[in-house]
């Protein structure tokens, strides 16, 4: 990006980016008018114009993309990029929930129906080792959970909790551990890592 100097000559601005492990609690935004919201700033010092590439709710934990280059976003938010979650379900997850949540399934999206893509899904068969969210899921005593793993390349409105609620086991905590060949891996809650750029570790999917 080329920025005035002074008349005739140009400075030119590079861009930085980050990767983030967004806590529960925490909405992916750097502003907001509502009083009391833990905001992506509480967590980093980062530069003045960083935005957030795609969200995840206030509920929702893991990867996050941030970026002072707004033309970064249009790609990692189209359906070319996948973008993988770990879900916590309520009860063991069957096989017959995994294949339609394989096959796509029907959500409300703002008061209409939408039928979902097709996606790659699979039971998680050891608990993936995430450390404690700041607030605790439930008792055990209330019945056994299960994990499962779902990528998606689309990005509707808290879908995959949509999607494990439409086939009967409604999320109880949501992680997105990749997006793209970028993953959380062992990145801590709350951390905050400077990457040269996206191009090349963000493939287009193909179709």
């Amino acid at each position: 990006m080329r920025i005035p100097a002074y008349p005739g000559k140009f400075l030119f601005m590079t861009h930085r980016h980050f990767i983030v492990h967004k806590p529960f609690g925490y909405i992916s935004q750097f502003i907001t008018n509502h009083k009391n919201k833990k905001l992506l700033g509480d967590l980093h010092d980062f530069p003045e114009g960083t935005m957030a590439i795609g969200r995840l709710d206030q509920d929702s934990e893991g990867l996050l993309l941030l970026t002072t280059d707004g033309k970064m976003s249009e790609l990692v938010r189209s359906r070319h990029i996948e973008k993988e979650y770990y879900a916590q379900v309520d009860g063991l997850i069957s096989s017959e929930a995994i294949a339609q949540l394989q096959q796509g399934v029907e959500i409300t999206v703002s008061k209409e129906v939408y039928q979902t893509l097709p996606c790659q899904a699979f039971k998680i068969c050891q608990d993936p080792g995430f450390a404690p969210r700041s607030r605790k899921i439930r008792d055990d005593r209330h019945g056994p959970t299960s994990w499962v793993s779902i990528t998606v390349t689309e990005g509707k409105y808290r879908q995959v909790r949509k999607m494990t609620a439409a086939v009967g086991f409604p999320t109880l905590r949501l992680v997105r551990v990749r997006i793209g060949n970028l993953q959380l891996l062992d990145l801590a809650p709350g951390a905050a890592q400077e990457i040269e750029g996206f191009v090349g570790i963000l493939p287009i999917k193909k179709s």
